[in-house]
């Protein structure tokens, strides 16, 4: 892998039908052009970091080449969202995680299948209330119906 580059990858439509395009840091193969995230999205469903990629030709979208196991997180906040990264962070931090992204209402964190759904969510829930403000997983469901389990950690937790 060499020095940090960035690519563009295709995340959806907005609410007028426009292409959402998020830039993504990665380091890419030499030996077979491949891009491994450097951190997990924003916007791009499906992926996290240290997943590896490979861009289709001509196109913003990606094939997925090797899950890296960790789990994409996304909390979005109606305001203003340093408090709750003051408070979250740590504690996802102290499992292993990472704040990868923080805006003024949206945070992403990375974080390895292997501390466990359950516990990632029990402390998620401790800190975002549901109302004012969400958590979200972006590499868990299927991005087409947002609702069935792709399941890709199933082979990652039966090698621990």
């Amino acid at each position: 892998m060499q020095a940090l580059q960035v690519i563009e990858l295709f995340a959806g439509l907005d609410a007028n039908g426009q292409a959402v395009i998020e830039r993504m840091p990665v380091k890419i193969s030499e030996e077979d052009d491949s891009c491994q995230l450097v951190k997990s999205p924003a916007f791009v469903k499906g992926i996290a970091s240290g997943d590896t990629i490979k861009l289709r030709p001509g196109s913003q979208d990606f094939e997925l080449i090797k899950r890296s196991g960790n789990l994409c997180i996304r909390v979005l906040s109606r305001g203003e969202i340093a408090s709750l990264a003051e408070s979250l962070a740590p504690e996802l931090e102290k499992l292993g995680g990472e704040l990868d992204t923080e805006t003024e209402r949206m945070l992403v964190f990375s974080i390895h299948v292997s501390c466990g759904f359950q516990a990632i969510e029990a402390l998620l829930n401790k800190h975002v209330d549901g109302q004012s403000s969400i958590w979200l997983y972006g590499n868990v469901y299927d991005p087409k119906d947002g609702e069935t389990p792709l399941n890709w950690w199933q082979s990652i937790l039966e090698e621990k």
